[in-house]
């Protein structure tokens, strides 16, 4: 027997993806978003409503894209409900560290240890100050703690999801089986 919820926008994991912009003035701003993922080979999607962050992504053409821990949940979930529209010293309430992107004009937040660096290619489904952000993946760095021989190490980062059912953060697991072996054993 299954029950029938109607539509629903349940799909797991949810990334927790911090997006880092620069306003007019050149300051940081960094916002939590769930609704993104992969677009086309190196290009990926976010879907925006109106925010400070959609006006930043307009103005520079350029953003990044970190993924939240366990480790930076509290400053993750703060700049996903505050506003720097309304709050001016969001950034440094958040305790959160930036430098500048090498390859975009946008902040990196050192705090989290995979950041994506971004050139926006379009804007589609615009309405309302919002859209769905196409951008194009120009660099992904990693901070140095999370590596395994040169390679990025997912067991070393503490990478969390977002529950849209119960409005919860879960810690991602560990590995249950190897992509594209498993399915080789009802060949």
């Amino acid at each position: 027997m299954r029950k029938d919820f109607g539509p629903q926008t349940w799909v797991f994991p949810m990334p927790v993806l911090i997006i880092g912009t620069y306003n007019e003035n050149g300051e940081p701003n960094a916002m939590n978003a769930a609704w993104g993922g992969t677009y086309d080979y190196n290009q990926i999607m976010i879907c925006l409503s109106s925010h400070q962050t959609t006006d930043n992504i307009r103005l520079k053409k350029a953003l990044t894209v970190s993924f939240a821990t366990v480790e930076t949940i509290t400053a993750s979930d703060y700049v996903g409900i505050v506003s720097q529209k309304k709050e001016k010293d969001k950034i440094a309430k958040s305790g959160l560290k930036y430098e500048k992107a090498k390859h975009v004009d946008a902040p990196i937040f050192t705090d989290y240890p995979l950041t994506l660096e971004c050139e926006v290619v379009d804007i589609i489904n615009e309405g309302e100050g919002g859209g769905n952000i196409i951008a194009k993946i120009v660099n992904a760095s990693a901070d140095e703690s999370v590596l395994t021989d040169g390679k990025v190490d997912p067991k070393k980062i503490n990478f969390v999801s977002f529950d849209p059912i119960n409005s919860e953060y879960r810690k991602i697991g560990e590995t249950v089986a190897l992509a594209f072996r498993e399915g080789m054993k009802l060949k």
